[in-house]
């Protein structure tokens, strides 16, 4: 499979931005750069990659604090999330004053996603699913070619994302869940917006959040 990835773990809370790109042509996509923008440039350096897009799962400061930045540094677009992100994007600032994450700028998108879109990542097609329940406007991508996804803070290995902010929906992100990803198959890997990666299978049987 020529789809390569690295994580680059940003800002103090650690989130799994990722750099995924085309072993071949070497053009690749960054995932959420929550911050630490330095950090990423060095990665995509290193690796060899040719960046030709920014894509965000949602605006929460971690995962896209340091978007226009990085747009700014590199002239490559910000593509996602949903609009109904856009409260979010336009207070990251305000965001990184209130968990002392330094550099976070209010964004813009160069392109909203919506449900039922088709985005490509690094060379491959990858289905965009609005997963609403942690934020308003919560994205996931998932390539049912090759069995991976990319789930932000929807599910974690164990776990879901928060529902406590006060446009949390717990309801809405079960549901999300349960109707739109364990369905796609059990053998579906994902990459999460923190700690390890799991798959649909073992989340499904195993997962506190979802039996019951």
């Amino acid at each position: 499979m020529p789809l390569k990835a690295t994580i680059i773990p940003v800002t103090p809370f650690q989130q799994n931005c990722v750099l995924v790109w085309d072993d071949v042509t070497m053009e690749g996509t960054v995932i959420d750069p929550g911050g630490d923008v330095g950090k990423i440039l060095a990665t995509i350096k290193a690796q060899g990659v040719t960046l030709t897009q920014i894509l965000l799962t949602h605006g929460h400061i971690d995962h896209a604090g340091g978007a226009d930045e990085l747009r700014e540094k590199t002239g490559i677009t910000v593509t996602g999330p949903h609009r109904a992100d856009a409260i979010l994007l336009d207070h990251l600032e305000q965001q990184g004053r209130a968990y002392d994450i330094q550099g976070a700028r209010n964004l813009v998108p160069d392109q909203w996603l919506d449900e039922g879109a088709s985005i490509n990542i690094a060379g491959e097609d990858f289905a965009v699913l609005h997963c609403p329940g942690h934020s308003p406007g919560s994205l996931v991508y998932v390539s049912e070619k090759l069995r991976v996804a990319f789930v932000g803070d929807v599910l974690f290995q164990g776990s879901i994302g928060r529902t406590d902010f006060p446009y949390g929906d717990h309801a809405a992100l079960i549901d999300a869940i349960v109707t739109k990803l364990l369905p796609l198959g059990d053998d579906i890997a994902f990459v999460c917006g923190h700690g390890p990666g799991s798959d649909f299978g073992t989340e499904r049987r195993s997962n506190p959040f979802l039996r019951g």
